[in-house]
């Protein structure tokens, strides 16, 4: 089932690295015109040296207008995928004013602001269009430590249905995906080790963590016009996770 976005301008947020950085490089490689956002100008630097038909754009999603200022210089999209996260591990005891300020204004409001800019540009020009959240597994279970980002992810879930009633007349469709552990570079430094992983492993019935390459997958298909039927759903890619009950 080959998948082309030849014609079509894509936009990837937190595509300096791990999800959002192979994303970009798979929209690009499917035709797809294609720019990554990433705070850090240097993951920026070795995405464009790897593929140089990628356009890079340096901005912190965490500022409103320079955010309004970034997205708004694309012109108009046709594929948006909200990657950009943070996490700050604290227990519910622990969490502090800086720590909740900075994941909510990643992890959900970048994501409604972007989307916003996005989607007003997909009306005023009446093509419809396709948006993809990345939330996690953490919205659907309790993890610990992950008090806030657990929190906005569930938001992320809740935004993407809302989102998918309110432009679907529009002819834009949006999705989620809620993948478990995913084996990035950070994935493998916090949850390789047995006594952290483990007990979330054991529960996978696939008996692995996913792969980036399992969360690109999804994100691409939910894309594509071969998903022209699907919208408002949040796509567990768990291995099973979710139905293994206890």
């Amino acid at each position: 089932m080959e998948i082309r976005f030849d014609g079509k301008v894509a936009v990837v947020t937190g595509a300096g690295r791990g999800i959002g950085r192979d994303v970009a490089k798979m929209l690009a490689k499917c035709g797809a015109t294609t720019y990554a956002l990433s705070r850090t100008e240097s993951h920026l630097d070795t995405l464009k040296q790897e593929v140089p038909d990628i356009q890079t754009i340096a901005v912190d999603l965490s500022d409103w207008e320079e955010t309004q200022k970034a997205v708004e210089s694309i012109g108009p999209v046709d594929l948006l995928v909200n990657n950009a996260g943070t996490n700050i591990p604290q227990t519910i005891l622990d969490v502090t004013k800086d720590a909740f300020e900075k994941i909510v204004n990643i992890n959900l409001r970048s994501y409604i602001q972007v989307s916003q800019i996005v989607a007003r540009m997909m009306i005023s020009r009446g093509t419809g269009g396709a948006i993809v959240h990345v939330s996690s597994q953490a919205s659907l279970i309790g993890l610990r430590n992950h008090t806030v980002y657990g929190a906005t992810k569930g938001g992320v879930d809740s935004l993407t249905k809302t989102m998918a009633l309110e432009l679907g007349p529009h002819k834009i469709r949006v999705n989620a995906v809620n993948p478990t552990v995913v084996l990035t570079e950070l994935g493998k430094k916090g949850w390789t080790n047995p006594a952290r992983g483990g007990p979330l492993l054991s529960r996978i019935p696939m008996g692995k963590f996913a792969e980036v390459e399992d969360v690109v997958n999804s994100i691409v298909y939910l894309l594509s016009d071969k998903a022209a039927m699907v919208t408002g759903s949040c796509l567990p890619v768990d291995g099973g996770f979710l139905s293994a009950g206890v």
